[in-house]
C-alpha cells in the first residue's frame, strides 16, 4: 500500500481452469482411436468432475476438452453449485443427449455465476499472421478457438476472461483424408519433423493469442484474465510469446499489454508449496495449466485495481493411475481481489460490512432434476461491443 493510500474494500473473484479430458456423451465416437464411453463410464466421469467443482467452487470455471455440452451441464449438476451461464461453443447439443456437439477435435467453454455481457470465440489468426507448417501448408486458424467473455461482477466491475487450449506436443504427422499415415512414424526423422510441425503450429496459436491479448489491453482500466491449457511451462517461448513479460525490463510502458504469471503474484500471506504442477509426463510433473492476469492485479502497481490473494493447485489425482473417467491434468484456481466501485463502497458501508462476492454452494439439486435444467439458457454470443475503457496514463 502507498503510503497516502486509503484503504478501500476489494470484492473476491474465484477463477478455476480445468481440462476435463474427452467429456462427450457416452455412446457416441470421438476420436476414431478410442471407444465411446458406455454409460457406466460416463456416469463415473461425471460424479467425480461434480465432485471437484464443488471443492473448487469457482465463480468463473474454464473448461477445455469438451465435446457435448450437455456432458458438462451433467457434471455442474452434479456438483450441487448453480452456473446461471454455460457455454461451449462449436459443442452445443441444443438440449439433445445424443447428437450434436463438437467435431473434429473438443472445444474450450466457460460457467460463470457472474453477469455475462458479452461472449465471443475466436477461430480465425489475424490478417497476415498465418504462419507456413512444412508438409500442411499455411496455418491460420486455431485448432480449439479460444474463448472471450465480458463478465460483470455484482459490485459493478468489469473483467474480460479469455480462455485457450493451444497445440500439444503430440507430433503432427502427415495423413490422408480417411486418417491413413502418408509418411513413416517409426522413423527419427519423421519424427523429429512431425513434433517441429506441432511446436510451429503451437507458436502460431501463442502469436494469434498474443495478438488477441493486446487488443483486449491497450489503454483501456479493463482488467484481462487468461487461463487454460497452454500445453507448455510458464518459461517457456510460447508462453512468454503470450504474456510479453519480458518486455518491461526495457520498456515500462510495455505493462500495459503485458501478462502476469498469477502463481508468482500471490500475497505474501499465500503458501507457495513445492506442489505447483498440473501434469506428469514420463514421470516428469509440469505446470501447463496456467492462469495469467493483467497489471491490474499487481499488488501496488500504477494501475492497480486489485490483486492476487492465492493460487491453489488440485492434482492428487494425478498419482492415482491413468483412467479416463478423471483427467490426465491437475485443476488450477485463483484467488482473486479486486476493488469495489465508489457506489458499491457505500452500499456496503451502509450494510455495515463487506459482503463476499462469492456465493457459497447451493445445496444439491433434486434427484428429479435433469442436467439440463441445473444449466441456464444459452446467453449471449453477440462479439463484445466496445468496452468504453477508461484510458491509462
Amino acid at each position: 500500500m502507498r503510503p497516502n493510500d486509503i484503504p478501500v474494500p476489494l470484492a473476491t473473484l474465484m477463477v478455476a481452469t480445468c481440462n476435463v479430458l474427452n467429456l462427450a456423451n457416452p455412446g457416441r465416437m470421438f476420436y476414431d482411436n478410442q471407444d465411446p464411453y458406455t454409460q457406466a463410464e460416463f456416469d463415473r466421469k461425471l460424479t467425480w468432475l461434480g465432485d471437484r467443482f464443488r471443492t473448487l467452487n469457482a465463480d468463473v470455471l474454464a473448461v477445455q476438452e469438451v465435446w457435448d455440452d450437455a456432458a458438462l451441464k451433467g457434471a455442474i449438476g452434479r456438483s450441487g453449485l448453480r452456473y446461471d451461464f454455460v457455454a461451449v461453443p462449436g459443442a452445443e447439443n441444443n438440449g439433445a443427449v445424443h447428437g450434436g456437439g463438437a467435431q473434429g477435435t473438443p472445444r474450450v467453454g466457460i460457467a460463470t455465476r457472474l453477469k455475462v455481457d458479452a461472449l465471443q470465440s475466436f477461430a480465425e489468426f489475424p490478417p497476415g499472421f498465418e504462419v507456413d507448417v512444412p508438409g500442411l501448408g499455411r496455418h491460420l486458424r486455431f485448432e480449439r478457438p479460444p474463448l472471450v467473455v465480458t463478465l460483470h461482477m455484482k459490485h459493478g466491475q468489469t473483467l474480460n476472461v479469455l480462455t485457450a487450449h493451444l497445440k500439444s506436443k503430440r507430433p503432427k504427422f502427415l495423413q490422408d483424408a480417411q486418417g491413413h499415415p502418408l509418411e513413416d512414424r517409426s522413423d527419427p526423422k519423421v519424427m523429429a519433423l512431425a513434433s517441429l510441425r506441432s511446436l510451429i503450429m503451437r507458436g502460431a496459436e501463442a502469436m494469434a493469442l498474443r495478438c488477441l491479448v493486446i487488443d483486449l489491453l491497450h489503454r483501456t482500466s479493463v482488467p484481462l484474465v487468461v487461463l487454460g491449457d497452454f500445453n507448455d511451462t510458464p518459461d517457456s517461448v510460447t508462453t512468454q510469446l503470450i504474456c510479453a513479460t519480458n518486455e518491461i525490463a526495457y520498456d515500462r510502458g510495455a505493462r500495459d499489454v503485458a501478462l502476469f504469471n498469477a502463481y508468482e503474484l500471490q500475497g505474501d500471506a499465500a503458501l507457495k508449496k513445492d506442489v505447483a504442477y498440473s501434469h506428469i509426463h514420463q514421470g516428469s510433473p509440469s505446470v501447463l495449466d496456467q492462469i495469467l492476469v493483467s497489471e491490474e492485479f499487481l499488488h501496488n502497481g500504477r494501475n492497480s485495481i486489485g490483486d492476487v490473494r492465492r493460487v491453489d493447485y488440485f492434482n492428487d489425482h494425478l498419482h492415482e493411475g491413468r483412467d479416463r473417467s478423471r483427467s490426465d491434468h491437475g485443476f488450477v484456481r485463483a484467488l482473486l481481489r479486486l476493488r469495489m466501485q465508489a457506489d458499491a463502497r457505500q452500499d456496503t458501508a451502509a450494510a455495515g460490512g463487506v459482503p463476499p462476492d462469492r456465493p457459497q454452494p447451493h445445496s444439491p439439486a433434486p434427484q428429479a432434476t435433469t442436467a439440463a435444467s441445473s444449466a441456464a439458457a444459452p446467453g449471449p454470443s453477440m462479439p463484445p461491443p466496445p468496452f468504453d475503457p477508461v484510458t491509462k496514463p
